[in-house]
C-alpha cells in the first residue's frame, strides 16, 4: 500500500515541488489548495486535489474529513506548508490583519493537524512536518507579524512533539531561508510607500524550492528524523548567530536590513 501524505499550499513553490517529487517516490499525494481552479489543476497533474482554505474553519473540517476517508483512516504524513505573509511596521497593522495572519498560518494549521491526528496515529508511525522559516528563529523590522506566527509554530511544534512521544508519530520543522517562490508576490504589504524586500545580500543565497527536498525526504523516511531542518546558508548561519551574538549586536545587524 502506498504511503499517503497531505501537503497544504500546493498551488506553487515548495508545496508543488514537494507534491511532484513525492509522487515520483511512490507516495499517494493529497494536494491541498485554496482556489478551486488550482484544485482542478492538481487533479490534472495526477494528485488528489483537496480544496482547503486555512482561514475558514468549515473548509478545514471538510478537507480533513475528505482526507481521512480517502486514506482509509491511515494517513502516513501531513506536510503543513500553506501560509502567507503580512509585512509592515507593527503600528500599521490592524487587529484584523494580525488575526488573519495567525488564522491562516497558525490556527488553521492547528485545527487541521488535530483533526487528522487520529488517522496519523492509526497509521502507527506517521509524520507531521511543518514549514517554519528563518523568521521563526529571529524577527526583523516590518516582518513582525509573519515572524510572530512562525515563532508560535515553533513553540507549538515543540509541545506537540513531546506530547506525541511514544505514539510513533514524529514532528519536525523545516526552516527555510530565502527560497525563490511566489511567496513574496503574495505578501500583504501594509505600507505601499515602504514595501518590505529581502536585503540584497540575501538574493545571493536564494535557492529554488527544490532545496528543501533532501530535508523533506529525511523527515519523512529516516528512522530518526531531526527536530529541525534549516534550509539555505542564511538559515544555517542565523541558527548559529542567534546563539553566539549578544542581543544588542544582533539588533544592530537586523536593523540594517
Amino acid at each position: 500500500m502506498k504511503k499517503s501524505i497531505l501537503i497544504t499550499g500546493c498551488s506553487s513553490g515548495i508545496g508543488l515541488v514537494a507534491a511532484q517529487d513525492l509522487q515520483r517516490r511512490g507516495y499517494q499525494v493529497f494536494a491541498a489548495c485554496r482556489k478551486a481552479d488550482d484544485v482542478a489543476r492538481m487533479n490534472q497533474l495526477g494528485f488528489t486535489g483537496i480544496e482547503l482554505d486555512l482561514d475558514d474553519a468549515h473548509s478545514v473540517e471538510h478537507a480533513a474529513q475528505q482526507v481521512t476517508e480517502l486514506s482509509g483512516n491511515q494517513l502516513y504524513a501531513l506536510f503543513n506548508n500553506g501560509g502567507y505573509g503580512v509585512y509592515g511596521a507593527l503600528h500599521t497593522l490592524s487587529r484584523q490583519q494580525l488575526e488573519q495572519q495567525f488564522s491562516t498560518n497558525f490556527f488553521g494549521l492547528h485545527q487541521l493537524t488535530i483533526l487528522l491526528l487520529p488517522a496519523l496515529l492509526a497509521n502507527g508511525g506517521g509524520r507531521i512536518i511543518n514549514t517554519s522559516s528563518v523568521l521563526g528563529l529571529l524577527s526583523t523590522p516590518r516582518r513582525g507579524a509573519y515572524a510572530a506566527s512562525k515563532y508560535a509554530l515553533e513553540a507549538w511544534s515543540d509541545a506537540l512533539r513531546m506530547e506525541l512521544h511514544g505514539t510513533g508519530v514524529r514532528v519536525s520543522l523545516i526552516e527555510p531561508g530565502p527560497i525563490h517562490t511566489r511567496f513574496t508576490d503574495n505578501v500583504n504589504q501594509t505600507q505601499q510607500d515602504r514595501p518590505v524586500k529581502n536585503p540584497s545580500i540575501a538574493a545571493r543565497f536564494t535557492l529554488p524550492p527544490e532545496a528543501i527536498l533532501t530535508k523533506l525526504h529525511h523527515a519523512l523516511e529516516s528512522k530518526h528524523p531531526k527536530l529541525r531542518y534549516p534550509v539555505t546558508l542564511v538559515a544555517h548561519a542565523m541558527t548559529i548567530i542567534r546563539r553566539l551574538l549578544p542581543g544588542w549586536m544582533l539588533d544592530r545587524i537586523l536593523r540594517s536590513n
